[in-house]
């Protein structure tokens, strides 16, 4: 079927900022040609009408970036005579200090209808500019505003089993478990603000995996499957009949590992500092990676002799004292055997992830100055998985002034 672009750009002298705060609100009703618009499945679906028509359209939100400024559509409803219709809307700075946006869409058509669609398209993105550099800077995006600090009560307990899995629980309401896994240097200790913060709207707990903490470690060389079954042990045990998973690094790459097996027990994925892992890398660069990780090990070493060094290349630069203390603190709480068994596991992994099978919401960040999952590097699978999953749902953000581990040195924006 013939496909065409469609693709307007313009400078406006509006601010990114204030142009964002317009653009970023998908339900609003900025645009001129808008006469009614509703919004359905908690805003990212929206409903509309326009002047002088009768009929409803209906387009979905696919992605999100408050920090690259960008933003992703699919058309469902509306549009005869269409196989498919996507855009995106791009807001980047210019060197006049105001605002260059940049706003396209791929349509899927036959002739003449195709040709039809494209020619409507072009003066709908034009007065959506000019409605921009109107209306810009009157509202303040959702996106900016501050999360609330409820207090929250946490408690520990262990999650019976071979291993027993050590958590610390927030009782938060519904059926729904936000569960948070850590890398393989940190704890569940280390997810503390986000334990609070998701314990205030859905129940929600920080795992030690195994060997980790006060979790047991298990009597044979762990495997990413064995993750997954813990994570399922945690659910069953708290009550839970659906999982947001969020974590960071290789807790990223383990949450991923559950999507690939269990994406109907998932309402989310929050992913950061990571996702594939080892899952794409040769078998040169996977033994490389074990071998220098281990080597300390192997020199008779403990993860308390190396924390520091590592922790120089986890933070960002502007990491604070304390911050570089609690992720040593981290590090060196780490049994020997629990660091090796975790890097073995690692670089082993069972699979290369189909993110096609990614149906859920996926959040994924990381922070600004990470030199292991670079924004770059993460920017690219999360568009790749846009491209992949059947219906995208996935927002992106760079953490600012920080480093790999970015829900630590910058919780606040994290939570929110």
């Amino acid at each position: 079927m013939p496909c065409a672009t469609v693709n307007v750009t313009a400078d406006i002298v509006t601010s990114p900022e204030a142009a964002w705060s317009i653009v970023s609100d998908f339900c609003g009703d900025w645009h001129p040609a808008i006469a009614t618009i509703e919004e359905e499945c908690g805003g990212h679906v929206r409903a509309f009408t326009v002047h002088g028509e009768t009929t409803l359209y209906r387009e979905r939100l696919t992605w999100r970036s408050d920090s690259d400024r960008t933003l992703g559509y699919t058309h469902l409803e509306g549009i005869s005579g269409i196989k498919s219709y996507d855009a995106q809307i791009a807001v980047s700075g210019n060197a006049s200090g105001g605002s260059t946006i940049d706003w396209s869409a791929e349509i899927e058509a036959d002739r003449p209808r195709l040709d039809q669609v494209s020619d409507g398209t072009q003066p709908i993105f034009e007065a959506g500019i000019k409605a921009i550099a109107k209306t810009a800077g009157k509202r303040r995006s959702a996106a900016l505003e501050q999360v609330s600090k409820p207090v929250v009560e946490v408690l520990d307990l262990m999650i019976e089993g071979s291993p027993a899995i050590a958590a610390t629980v927030s009782q938060g309401g519904g059926d729904t478990l936000c569960l948070f896994l850590h890398g393989i240097g940190g704890g569940r200790s280390n997810w503390l603000p986000q334990l609070r913060a998701a314990g205030s709207c859905m129940k929600a707990a920080a795992i030690d995996l195994r060997g980790y903490g006060d979790s047991e470690l298990g009597s044979e060389q762990s495997t990413v499957d064995d993750y997954c079954a813990d994570i399922l042990r945690v659910k069953n045990a708290l009550g839970a009949s659906k999982l947001v998973l969020a974590g960071l690094s290789y807790g990223s790459w383990i949450a991923t590992s559950f999507a690939m097996r269990h994406a109907d027990l998932l309402a989310g994925l929050v992913l950061s500092g990571g996702c594939t892992g080892m899952s794409e890398a040769g078998v040169e660069e996977r033994e490389n990676f074990r071998t220098s990780r281990q080597a300390p090990l192997d020199a008779g070493k403990t993860p308390a002799d190396f924390a520091p060094d590592v922790v120089r290349i986890l933070a960002g630069p502007n990491a604070s004292d304390d911050v570089k203390a609690l992720l040593t603190n981290s590090m060196a709480a780490i049994p020997a055997a629990t660091y090796r068994d975790a890097v073995r596991c690692f670089t082993h992994p069972p699979e290369r992830f189909d993110f096609s099978r990614m149906t859920m919401p996926v959040l994924m960040m990381t922070g600004q100055y990470d030199r292991l999952a670079s924004p770059d590097e993460i920017r690219s699978v999360a568009q790749r998985i846009h491209a992949a999953s059947p219906h995208p749902d996935v927002r992106f953000e760079t953490i600012a002034d920080a480093g790999h581990v970015c829900n630590v040195e910058q919780p606040e924006a994290y939570n929110r």
